[in-house]
């Protein structure tokens, strides 16, 4: 069995409502084959979410044009905890309709100007008619349905608080906090939408483990398919910044490398099958609505 991808892009996202650079910014980590075949890594970090999906687009068309495989990693959440779909009365596969939905509804300005805390407080109108389930922002933007405190907690038997991947992680943290230190929810509504663009402009591409079958192996998975999208969580591997680094680079750097290094030693297959001993209903949950942390066991 040879490797699955010639191509890592692995991205750390920001939510940024200002252009930004640096650390805490967006960095785009691409290990690429050369003329050789062999590795070699480049990164770019782009001051607004436009100018990194461009890049993005570019790499990817860059790619395809000469018929490569890559697999393109985001450190947001791409699914919802089991029932937001539901809860938002939409139609549709959960994770298809959450990205439609948020397709529509966020608007990103090219200077990185949005109106995320509008949505999840619209959203939370939805839903609860209160401040829940969302929760966490700057004080200009607090309101009846958005406050900057957790105020209604959950319960048993209704939506969940985190995803079961994300119970699985032990350390990652809940969609429903936007804002501070340690937050992932203004980076999932800020990012799905360019996720979803992705499908849209790309045939030949695929969103794990959403569109992907437990029954058949991950070679007849991506039999037709040049383009394979996943959910990252950098932190998971530790990675050293070198002289000139920041943080965020050197973790997409390790974890892209991480991938790489599985793929090469044929073990990279693996990880997309997730956990087999999961019940039916669970693997339902995680492919049909909340998705999964890639290579997370």
């Amino acid at each position: 069995m040879s490797r699955f991808f010639d191509n890592y892009i692995m991205v750390d996202w920001s939510a940024s409502s200002k252009r930004n650079t640096g650390s805490d910014s967006i960095w785009i980590g691409v290990l690429r084959r050369d003329v050789r075949l062999q590795l070699r890594f480049e990164s770019y970090n782009p001051p607004t979410r436009l100018l990194a999906y461009q890049q993005i687009h570019e790499l990817l068309a860059s790619f395809n044009k000469r018929g490569d495989k890559t697999l393109i990693g985001f450190d947001f959440c791409l699914g919802f905890p089991h029932g937001t779909a539901a809860a938002l009365k939409l139609q549709g596969a959960p994770w298809q309709a959450m990205h439609a939905y948020l397709s529509k509804e966020i608007h990103d300005k090219p200077d990185n100007d949005n109106n995320r805390f509008q949505v999840a407080g619209n959203i939370n109108f939805k839903i609860s008619g209160g401040p829940f389930p969302f929760w966490s922002c700057p004080p200009k933007f607090v309101q009846k349905n958005l406050q900057p405190k957790k105020t209604i907690a959950h319960v048993e038997g209704g939506l969940p608080e985190h995803r079961l991947t994300e119970i699985a992680a032990k350390t990652a943290s809940s969609i429903w906090k936007l804002y501070a230190p340690g937050s992932v929810g203004s980076q999932s509504l800020m990012g799905i939408p360019y996720v979803a663009k992705i499908l849209v402009g790309f045939e030949n591409a695929k969103i794990w483990p959403f569109q992907y079958d437990f029954a058949k192996t991950p070679e007849e998975n991506f039999d037709n398919t040049n383009i394979v999208i996943v959910e990252i969580y950098p932190s998971l591997q530790k990675a050293k910044p070198a002289n000139g680094e920041t943080k965020d680079l050197a973790q997409v750097r390790a974890i892209a490398e991480h991938f790489a290094k599985l793929d090469e030693n044929r073990k990279l297959g693996a990880c997309f099958a997730i956990d087999k001993t999961r019940s039916s209903e669970e693997l339902e949950i995680i492919q049909s609505e909340e998705g999964w942390i890639l290579s997370l066991t």
